[in-house]
């Protein structure tokens, strides 16, 4: 995701996750002897989860925050296990103390589920060419480091403990070039590798990268200025598309016709063909639309410099996607590829034309959350079956309906990016952003005709995914496209008691088609020990996981039922966490909100989640900005996520080189969070906010004029270009203002009405 710097001179306002927390008042906190014994008198259990489980009272202790970003829970393996298990910025648990029942489960009152991003960029991944990939006869799960080898020709399978043979090949390891030690093979020393497939795995001849590039271009589109800025970029991005030589492309333009452009090697200039019958639309050439990039090269940068001036003086104000779409289709059926479409209206003529539904009055209710017609999600359908995803771009001043939209790409494994009020003059912070994105979009990693499959230990399963894909079967997703920027999440339960078993496990395998034409399959394996205790459980907790996943269930909820349901699903699901930790795992006597120390930020972010555009109460959010808000919280990786929810703050102007890390002969300071308070915010100070796709740095009056001149080239505060925050103060404070009747309660008024809320 590109970042987009933001410079903020000094303001009354602050997020609305802001915390306004009550004065300190000193508390007698247990130590570990009393701990212990307050939690059954547990022998034997790691101090970390003492501490993990150490109570904290809400509603007097000041400093929440760690001093830096908050990492995932350890889980109690073995060193060796640990060693060796998958990184969690890849696959995480809700949960890192899997509950042996799921009585046990109901019991702790917390969501069970995974967080899974599988195709990340990784600086490290071992790949494996082997002519045999080992894998169980009964589940097929792919060996991993925790399987168990009986002998050198013997393993059991660590999730359905099918015990199979070691095939004679495995038994040569080629990393160490040596014979009879198969429990020293890279597939076992990995949690995370990547196999390159056999023809055993191909249905077809794996297909060559193919785009195709829909483009608004009525009145509208015109005077939002969009095109210029596209075709800029993907001249500058041409030779950093993934692919090989067999690399494919084709142009479609669209306002109440549709426009073709041959562009077949040989020509002299490019041929527009349009289609002015869209209610029974056809694809006028099929030979010559869809080009190999490197025969039509200078076709296709002649089209590209010339596209901004054909439509300049366009009058035509009509818009017909739903038919721009069905011939992207028919063009895309026979190779399969990626569609990216460009649209700045709301559908007006042919299939799919849409009414405006957004009613300013009835924002704030979960009217219209839903698509108003299945055309585009029969469409993504129809794509998906064919190997295409549909990636929509919607640059708009005005609703667009993306709640029915954005269909077309959810439906299709593909992404969603939104850029409200664009214009390329009067909006420069979304014009530089569609421009970064653009280009991370452009270059960034994809994989083909993928399907993913997600294993678990027998007694658990799948029953709710969340993300953009087809579900072909229950444990099964159909991505015609898979990119490194989009995750998912999985929510489980467990079917049969797991007390024969000490370690559950979880294998996500991702089988895809390389831009090289290489079939390759990814595949991460996540361990976690099984716990009988709802103690352990609670230790286990993983504050931020379990913040992602019921963020992505209140979503379905806001859609499926209202908005005030999915907000008061959030609160029960604090009051009932708590409550379980406070009468059953915790017997000491404390008044107050008591949370265990893994635990104290969950109302915190529970509360910021409460605030954010997807959920939030109130007029102020438009439809398609809320959608927009769902969309992504369905799609992010954590990391990501937890920063749209409660962004990272830190004090710049006092950055010294203490506690700095050293990383090839470079100095990086950490600088220490900071809460989310007006209270730590001063005049003098200089303080940035990472809100995960965007940085704003907000700059006090009275900030050290050193810091103004060498950070931002300025001799003064006064003489801070008044431009570096006229668009941040526009998208961000007015947005994002705590407005008290919109935005809910403080955080010391939510805590009080959670303490409320668990004494009923």
């Amino acid at each position: 995701m590109a970042l987009q710097s933001l410079i903020l001179l000094g303001c009354n306002h602050w997020p609305p996750c802001c915390v306004y927390p009550p004065s300190w008042i000193p508390q007698p906190f247990p130590n570990m002897s009393t701990l212990s014994a307050a939690l059954g008198g547990l022998s034997g259990v790691p101090e970390l989860e003492l501490e993990a489980l150490m109570p904290v009272n809400l509603l007097h202790e000041r400093s929440l925050l760690p001093d830096r970003p908050l990492e995932a829970p350890e889980p109690n393996l073995s060193p060796d296990l640990r060693k060796v298990n998958c990184s969690p910025q890849t696959f995480r648990c809700t949960l890192s103390s899997i509950p042996q029942t799921q009585a046990l489960l109901n019991k702790a009152r917390l969501p069970l589920g995974l967080l899974l991003h599988p195709f990340r960029d990784l600086q490290q991944l071992p790949v494996i060419t082997s002519n045999t990939i080992v894998r169980c006869r009964s589940c097929r799960t792919y060996i991993n480091p925790f399987v168990s080898f009986l002998d050198q020709r013997r393993w059991k399978c660590n999730l359905c403990y099918r015990v199979n043979d070691v095939p004679d090949e495995f038994m040569y390891n080629p990393v160490t070039r040596s014979y009879g030690e198969p429990h020293k093979r890279p597939e076992v020393q990995n949690a995370t590798v990547e196999f390159i497939a056999s023809s055993d795995y191909m249905l077809r001849p794996p297909q060559p990268a193919v785009y195709l590039f829909v483009l608004d271009v009525s009145h509208n589109a015109v005077e939002a200025g969009y095109l210029q800025h596209f075709c800029d970029s993907l001249l500058d991005n041409l030779d950093k598309l993934p692919g090989d030589t067999r690399m494919r492309v084709g142009f479609l333009t669209f306002d109440s016709t549709v426009h073709f452009y041959n562009l077949q090697q040989g020509l002299s200039q490019p041929q527009m063909l349009v289609v002015s019958d869209i209610d029974d639309i056809f694809i006028p050439s099929h030979d010559s639309l869809m080009v190999n990039l490197k025969d039509s090269l200078e076709l296709v940068k002649d089209l590209l410099g010339a596209l901004p001036s054909m439509f300049r003086d366009s009058r035509v104000t009509h818009s017909a996607l739903g038919p721009a779409l069905q011939a992207a289709h028919q063009l895309m059926a026979p190779t399969g590829g990626r569609i990216s479409v460009f649209q700045t209206q709301l559908p007006s003529l042919g299939a799919g034309l849409l009414p405006s539904r957004e009613d300013p009055n009835q924002r704030s209710s979960s009217k219209h959350l839903g698509p108003a017609t299945d055309f585009y999600k029969k469409l993504a359908l129809d794509c998906s079956g064919q190997q295409i995803a549909v990636d929509l771009f919607l640059l708009s001043s005005q609703y667009a309906d993306l709640a029915t939209l954005a269909c077309v790409s959810k439906y299709s494994a593909g992404s969603i990016f939104y850029y409200p009020s664009y214009h390329h003059v009067h909006n420069p912070a979304q014009r530089d952003k569609f421009r970064k994105d653009l280009d991370r979009y452009l270059s960034r990693k994809i994989g083909f005709e993928a399907v993913m499959r997600i294993r678990c230990t027998k007694g658990l399963s799948i029953h709710t995914f969340h993300g953009n894909f087809f579900v072909r079967s229950t444990d099964l997703l159909s991505l015609a496209n898979v990119n490194p920027d989009s995750a998912f999440a999985v929510q489980m339960s467990i079917d049969d008691s797991l007390v024969d078993s000490s370690l559950a496990c979880f294998q996500a395998a991702l089988l895809y088609t390389s831009s090289k034409g290489k079939r390759r399959i990814r595949v991460h394996t996540l361990c976690l020990p099984v716990v009988s205790q709802l103690s352990d459980v609670f230790a286990g907790a993983d504050v931020q996981a379990i913040t992602c996943l019921l963020a992505n269930m209140a979503i379905d909820r806001s859609v499926s039922s209202s908005l005030g349901d999915a907000r008061d699903a959030l609160l029960n699901a604090v009051v009932d966490g708590l409550g379980v930790y406070r009468n059953t795992v915790s017997t000491l006597q404390q008044h107050g909100l008591i949370a265990p120390d893994n635990l104290r930020l969950f109302p915190l972010y529970i509360l910021a989640l409460l605030k954010q555009k997807a959920l939030r109460t109130g007029t102020s959010t438009r439809l398609d900005e809320r959608v927009f808000a769902m969309c992504e919280f369905k799609t992010q990786p954590l990391q990501q996520m937890m920063r749209m929810v409660y962004p990272d703050m830190y004090r710049m102007d006092t950055i010294s080189d203490q506690g700095s890390l050293h990383l090839n002969d470079t100095v990086v300071p950490q600088p220490r969070l900071l809460h989310l308070s007006a209270e730590r915010l001063s005049r003098d100070g200089a303080f940035l906010l990472d809100c995960g796709s965007v940085l704003y740095l907000w700059v006090g009056k009275c900030v050290n004029e050193i810091f103004i001149r060498d950070v931002l080239g300025c001799p003064n505060y006064a003489s801070i270009p008044p431009n570096m925050d006229a668009s941040a103060k526009l998208d961000f404070f007015q947005n994002m203002v705590e407005d008290r009747s919109e935005m809910g309660l403080s955080y010391h008024e939510f805590l009080q009405n959670l303490l409320q809320q668990m004494s009923k």
